[in-house]
Formats: structure tokens, C-alpha cells, sequence
């Protein structure tokens, strides 16, 4: 019988290239995102492989995801993996230049809209002492750059939620692990930047970047290996890059 995968984020970046390799090992998808434009193009390119279904929230809202979840059709009710890669970065500020709306932003959407989606669907996997959840944290989450401040803290929340996670789902054979990348080419900086095209695209310049589809097809191993084995965290970066800062670039 084939899983279903519920993944959040899915319009673009990391969560559409895990949608589009898990529909070709047939996985079938609840795929969840804003964009309600960008979610019926993807349902209708990949309902040709596997069942699809869309739900169109902002994970920010708690009762809005709840909702959305108790409306699942009995086909797509079974929820076997839960992919948690909404995510975003707001401005790249010093601590004392911050902008507010930004900060609100990254600790929304990035730690408690994954805290309200986990919470939505974990009732299920806990009565069925089943499931295995990735979040997708980020190598933010791992050290802390300069100006990187509150995207990194909030990267650092991932962190220790996937890890609080771990230990308290361990009772009921919940699998959970993080994914973690460095820098990958998606619309991340366009959205940092707010839409300035020149400095989002200098981030990608003179090296070669992680593409979505690398992170998409390291999720699938994660999610494919044997039921008695879980990947915890993994960290992923291009060859180009030794850590935030230090990156070999040919410019």
C-alpha cells in the first residue's frame, strides 16, 4: 500500500523537488502551501503518477491548519510522512537594525507554524504508534553568522525541537530526524532580500550551489531506509562551502 507525505511549503524550493521525486516512487501527496495558483499546477502535473491532494493555508494560523487537516478526504486521511519545510528568512540586519515585522516573520512561520502543523497531524501517528517526521532545518541552526541573528535563532529552535521530538515520539515509534542544508539556490534570497533581484542572485555567484533537487533526494533516502533505522540529523552543504561564512567562491 503506499504512503501519503504531507508537506508543507510545497509551491517551490526544497518542498515542490520533494513532492516531484516522492510522486516518482510513488508516494502519494498532501501538499500544502499559499499559493493556491502554483498548488493546482503542481496537483495537476502529479496526479498523473500518484494520488494528490492540496490544502492551501499559512502555517501561522493554528486554527486555519486545523482545520485544514479535519477536512481531508477518508483517501488522504492516513498520514504516514510528515515533511515540515515551510520556511523563510526575513532581511539580513544587525541585531540593532532589526526590522520587528521581520523577526515576527521568521519565529511565525519557521518555529511555530512547524509546531501547529506537528501538532495537527500527531494524534494520528501517536494512535497508530507509526509515522516519521523531517523537519528541514538549516546549517542556521547549527552556528550563528554575523547579521544572521534572528534567522539563526529561530534555525536554532528547529534544532532543538527536532530533537525534543525525538525523545518524547521514542515511546511510540514515531521516527524523527532533520534535514539540514547550506546553501541552496531557490527563491531563499529573493524572499531575504525582498524581492532585489541583483544581491539575492550575488549569494549564488562564482561557486556551485545546492539545488533543490539534491536535499529532495537525500529526503527520500531518509524516508526510504528500513523501519529500525533513523537518520537524526543530517547536514548537507555544497562542496563550495565549509561553513556560513567561508565559501570558495570563484569571483
Amino acid at each position: 500500500m503506499n504512503r501519503t507525505a504531507f508537506i508543507t511549503g510545497a509551491t517551490s524550493g526544497i518542498g515542490k523537488a520533494t513532492a516531484e521525486i516522492f510522486a516518482k516512487n510513488g508516494i502519494n501527496l498532501i501538499l500544502c502551501g499559499r499559493r493556491k495558483n502554483r498548488l493546482d499546477q503542481l496537483q495537476k502535473e502529479l496526479s498523473r503518477a500518484v494520488k494528490v491532494f492540496t490544502l492551501q493555508f499559512d502555517v501561522r494560523d493554528k486554527e486555519e491548519i486545523q482545520k485544514a487537516v479535519d477536512s481531508l478526504p477518508k483517501a488522504f486521511s492516513k498520514i504516514d510522512i510528515l515533511i515540515n519545510n515551510a520556511g523563510n528568512a526575513h532581511g539580513l540586519d544587525s541585531i540593532e537594525e532589526g526590522n520587528m515585522e521581520d523577526w515576527d516573520a521568521m519565529l511565525d512561520i519557521n518555529v511555530k507554524g512547524l509546531l501547529y502543523v506537528s501538532n495537527a497531524i500527531l494524534p494520528q501517528m501517536i494512535e497508530r504508534e507509526a509515522g516519521h517526521i523531517i523537519n528541514i532545518g538549516s546549517t542556521a541552526g547549527k552556528e550563528v553568522y554575523p547579521k544572521g541573528n534572528v534567522y539563526c535563532a529561530s534555525k536554532h529552535a528547529v534544532d532543538a525541537i527536532n530533537q525534543g521530538m525525538r525523545i518524547d515520539l521514542n515511546q511510540y515509534g514515531i521516527r524523527v530526524g532533520a534535514v539540514n542544508p547550506g546553501l541552496v539556490e531557490t527563491e531563499f534570497s529573493n524572499v531575504r532580500f525582498k524581492g532585489d533581484d541583483e544581491r539575492a542572485n550575488n549569494v549564488y555567484k562564482g561557486f556551485d550551489p545546492l539545488k533543490p533537487e539534491d536535499i529532495a533526494d537525500i529526503i527520500h533516502f531518509v524516508v526510504t531506509r528500513p523501519n529500525h533505522v533513523n537518520i537524526a540529523d543530517l547536514v548537507v552543504m555544497p562542496t563550495a562551502q565549509a561553513s556560513s561564512t567561508i565559501v570558495n567562491k570563484k569571483v
